[in-house]
């Protein structure tokens, strides 16, 4: 008897360091959904949804972690990796030699640049960024966008949380270009065509960079993990099909 309760007792103490072990596999994923076609909200299921959100949920699965995904602003994603609030940041990051100072990046998953959108009636005086010298131009706060205006001799920049207020402040003539990521940029007009009439994407890529999934410095359990994973993605053709999802045929 005494060894069938003991049998009894083990079984249950097994139980609950399992299911331990499976709660402390959760991954906090801090995110700012406001950046389609990587991130943003489905307006009708109230899901976070894109590129960015597919791949962290897929590389999650294939790692063994329970994906929870938790809506922050882009500026705090970075003091939430120090304070171990969220584990990774998935958000359109652009890798920089800044941002490697302050936190560690998986490998790259998405070769990105940034782009310029003007008003269709002003795109043969706006083309590139020496001829905004002086001028409005409107990003999106913290990202590298907003780093690569700030580079522009004289300018006035007006910076918004979100891409979207970024846009619509050109179109009502508050700027004279928004400086962001192309894809979204391109996403944006063909999602929006009537809020995109009269805006026109400047074929200069203004420069090249590459996103990555950031941690905090030295959380190289969490790192090797989802590099494991997203390996395994392009090998098996996911990625592949992902990408195509969001940005059509490479």
């Amino acid at each position: 008897m005494k060894n069938k309760l003991f049998a009894v007792a083990a079984a249950l103490t097994a139980a609950v360091m399992s299911f331990a072990a499976q709660a402390a596999e959760e991954l906090r994923v801090g995110t700012h959904p406001t950046f389609a076609p990587f991130e943003f909200m489905d307006t009708h299921t109230r899901e976070y949804v894109g590129f960015d959100m597919d791949l962290i949920r897929e590389i999650g699965k294939r790692a063994g972690y329970d994906v929870k995904i938790v809506n922050m602003g882009f500026d705090g994603l970075i003091p939430a990796l120090f304070s171990g609030t969220i584990d990774i940041a998935a958000s359109g990051i652009t890798i920089t030699e800044e941002r490697k100072k302050k936190v560690d990046f998986c490998d790259p998953y998405y070769q990105a640049g940034q782009g310029l959108l003007v008003r269709t009636e002003s795109s043969g005086t706006y083309k590139d960024l020496k001829s905004l010298e002086g001028k409005v131009v409107a990003v999106q706060i913290g990202t590298t966008g907003a780093d690569l205006a700030k580079t522009i001799k004289g300018a006035e920049i007006k910076a918004f949380n979100t891409g979207a207020e970024a846009f619509m402040d050109l179109k009502m003539r508050g700027s004279e270009a928004v400086i962001t990521d192309r894809p979204v940029i391109g996403y944006f007009m063909v999602k929006n065509p009537k809020a995109a009439k009269g805006l026109t994407l400047q074929k200069t890529r203004l420069d090249a960079e590459y996103f990555g999934f950031a941690v905090k410095k030295g959380n190289k359990a969490v790192a090797t993990k989802v590099n494991d994973a997203l390996r395994s993605m392009k090998s098996d053709g996911t990625y592949q099909k992902l990408y195509q999802k969001w940005f059509g045929a490479q």
